[in-house]
């Protein structure tokens, strides 16, 4: 079982937005929460104490049901060989997502206190309100991935700092002409202090043969990096994400806030502007506002 009582600062998650972290015993800073802990300590805390129960389930990145979302931009084009479904869409669908980590290592690998791990995240928009076409799922994603994570005892002006790199594939699980899929090799550097941290994650693409390649063009749109940010304010946490290329000016920002509602449930409210929120739309820019319950926090 790892400790968190060590003067090291650690990547735990790589979070949905794209990370989450850390463990050090120096707890100088002032905006910590009753335990003495930052959120990202107190998130590690409880993992470890539940880790090696076989009857637990350890979250990855965030898990959330929003049951209503609304969309400025439903992506009718994506599904021209299906003529039912493009015609009754709703601006109107349920967004779900699921995810899920576990250690592959629970003594040391490489170095003191790394760790190897195997996650997998499932996200569904489900057209919930289309009664014409059954309420069908109009798209899923699937994300499977390997990282790694080993300890850094650099700090600087009371900042902890810590690394990680791992792969990932994501597709939707679909056939021609809807499939869409990719591979990436990622790494990350993240920043952390108190209730407040930062991470930036560029990757690179792996190629595959051009006559499978579902989108060849899919970093166009989903870019070639992600930043992710999280702060807590008391009870309420604030997450924000953004993704860009610099070459065609093409992104998607996600932002989104958390907040106590009964014992474990805490309410949601997300907003997300721009390309590739899903890998059918990964091409097509929208807005959209959701609301709903979060099952845990991606930090």
């Amino acid at each position: 079982m790892y400790s968190i009582n060590r003067s090291v600062v650690k990547f735990f998650v790589l979070f949905p937005m794209s990370f989450s972290l850390l463990a050090h015993n120096t707890h100088e800073h002032s905006d910590v929460d009753e335990t003495g802990l930052s959120m990202a300590e107190e998130r590690l805390r409880l993992e470890q104490e539940t880790q090696e129960n076989p009857f637990v389930l350890t979250p990855h990145k965030m898990n959330y049901i929003l049951p209503y979302t609304k969309t400025d931009s439903i992506n009718r084009g994506a599904y021209s060989n299906n003529p039912s479904w493009q015609e009754n869409f709703e601006d109107q669908e349920a967004k779900i997502q699921l995810s899920l980590k576990v250690p592959l290592n629970y003594d040391d690998l490489f170095l003191t206190d790394d760790a190897l791990y195997f996650g997998f995240t499932a996200q569904s928009w489900w057209q919930i309100y289309s009664s014409n076409i059954s309420a069908p799922f109009r798209e899923s994603n699937y994300q499977p991935e390997l990282f790694y994570v080993a300890p850094t005892q650099w700090t600087h002006f009371e900042h902890n700092f810590g690394w990680g790199v791992g792969v990932e594939h994501q597709s939707n699980g679909r056939s021609e002409p809807l499939s869409r899929s990719w591979n990436r090799a990622y790494l990350v550097a993240l920043w952390e202090k108190d209730n407040t941290a930062f991470a930036i994650r560029p990757w690179v693409r792996l190629s595959e043969d051009a006559e499978e390649d579902d989108n060849p063009d899919i970093e166009d749109y989903m870019g070639n990096f992600e930043a992710t940010a999280a702060y807590k304010y008391e009870d309420i946490k604030l997450f924000g994400m953004a993704r860009n290329n610099f070459s065609t000016h093409k992104g998607f920002i996600e932002l989104g806030i958390t907040f106590p509602i009964w014992k474990r449930l805490r309410g949601y409210i997300q907003y997300s502007d721009g390309y590739g929120e899903s890998l059918i739309d990964y091409n097509h820019s929208q807005r959209r506002f959701g609301i709903g319950l979060a099952l845990t926090d991606p930090i």
